[in-house]
């Protein structure tokens, strides 16, 4: 038998039983679709994390009220506790660090907003006028905040692009008048529309003075310290040298976390790879089941075509052709599933994008081949078996059996 009779005698065998052949090429597509779609999640969930965290640039350091009991940062580090609130002082004292460009403090609370009639609740962020360069925020409208020192708290507000046009429609805001929590305000600026980062969209978001969000909510503690370096070569003298000054500045007690965006970048980066790897890992494993089923189909399909095995044996096929003819038959199947498999994950993938557009939920080229080669692989060593038994049939009694 050459090439073509044994792709000719597959091709034959399959399209025989079109039931069994379809099953066992859904099992397979399913699969193959399983391990591209949960590594197109694992994979978009790193490449989320990454975009979130590359927004604030990569020169930034974030100082954390509370100690880390370890150096390097973790998750749960996001969570600390403090002997010593950070405090605007403690921000002021910061500009004076070598290496230190721009220091944004930053105190986050939910309030309510209230103009022209209209009443909504919304998260509220205090910071300086620094806030708006190192978080690469765009302004639609207007401008940011102004320019004071830190402890100073003027009455304006800049609004996200969502909350400006809840309250004010097509009217142009800058200049009016809206109330939050108790104060009065007025608006100074609008973001551009489709801002976040850290997870959090800027579209109706308020940020104001950290003074002015201080009085508000009764408070003159800091919830973070942003700060951005000169560049990033200068991190990591930057951070020893603000763990520094804050130490010096709390009676020699580092009761601080210092961490660097490429820190909590990287941590995350390796927690989402191992991630990826194990979700696709448990999906191959249904691709073993997969090649199981396609053992027991070659099992029964040699016991269904013993005669015409006997009487290719008869006519001088060698055990070794009719060995290859079946390895060909379990190679095909589990290749035509593999690749509807690859479609059908394409295209859950695709429908994750459209439902999701911010989440990149691509497959990896890397998964995509892992899920072939590991389908036709299984295909191969589960048909190992059903083409060894027919190989070792003895023509005469195969005949007999007809």
């Amino acid at each position: 038998m050459n090439v073509t009779d044994t792709l000719n005698f597959a091709r034959t065998a399959a399209s025989g039983t079109p039931l069994r052949t379809g099953l066992l090429i859904l099992a397979m597509s399913i699969g193959v679709a399983a391990v591209v779609m949960l590594t197109a999640l694992g994979d978009g969930a790193r490449g989320y994390v990454v975009e979130e965290f590359s927004s604030l640039g990569s020169n930034l350091i974030i100082v954390l009220p509370g100690r880390s009991e370890t150096r390097g940062f973790n998750p749960g580090n996001l969570v600390t506790s403090t002997v010593r609130d950070l405090t605007v002082e403690d921000a002021e004292a910061l500009l004076r660090v070598p290496g230190v460009v721009r220091v944004a403090p930053v105190i986050i609370g939910t309030t309510e907003i209230n103009a022209r009639g209209k009443l909504r609740e919304t998260m509220l962020v205090g910071s300086s006028s620094d806030f708006i360069k190192v978080r690469h925020l765009k302004l639609a409208q207007g401008r940011f905040l102004s320019r004071d020192a830190l402890g100073h708290g003027s009455a304006e507000v800049v609004l996200g692009a969502l909350i400006s046009s809840e309250l004010f429609g097509t009217e142009n805001p800058l200049g009016k008048t809206v109330r939050i929590g108790d104060r009065r305000l007025r608006v100074v600026g609008v973001l551009t529309e489709g801002g976040r980062g850290m997870g959090m969209t800027t579209n109706d978001l308020l940020i104001m003075p950290v003074a002015t969000a201080q009085a508000m909510f009764n408070s003159n503690t800091l919830f973070r310290i942003l700060i951005e370096t000169r560049s990033r070569a200068t991190v990591e003298s930057t951070k020893a040298a603000v763990l520094k000054s804050i130490t010096a500045r709390h009676d020699g007690e580092e009761d601080v976390t210092v961490i660097s965006q490429d820190a909590v970048l990287q941590t995350f980066d390796k927690i989402l790879g191992v991630l990826t790897l194990g979700v696709a890992g448990i999906a191959a494993i249904s691709l073993g089941v997969a090649g199981i089923l396609v053992m027991n189909v070659m099992l029964v399909s040699v016991t269904q075509r013993t005669a015409e095995i006997g009487l290719l044996k008869a006519l001088g096929a060698t055990a070794r052709a009719i060995r290859a003819a079946f390895l060909t038959e379990a190679a095909m199947l589990s290749l035509v599933g593999a690749v509807i498999g690859v479609a059908l994950g394409e295209s859950g993938a695709a429908m994750l994008r459209h439902l999701y557009p911010t989440f990149p939920a691509y497959p990896p080229s890397w998964a995509i081949l892992a899920g072939v080669g590991t389908a036709l692989a299984t295909g191969l060593v589960f048909g190992v078996m059903p083409a060894r038994k027919a190989a070792q049939l003895d023509p005469v009694q195969a005949l007999s059996k007809r």
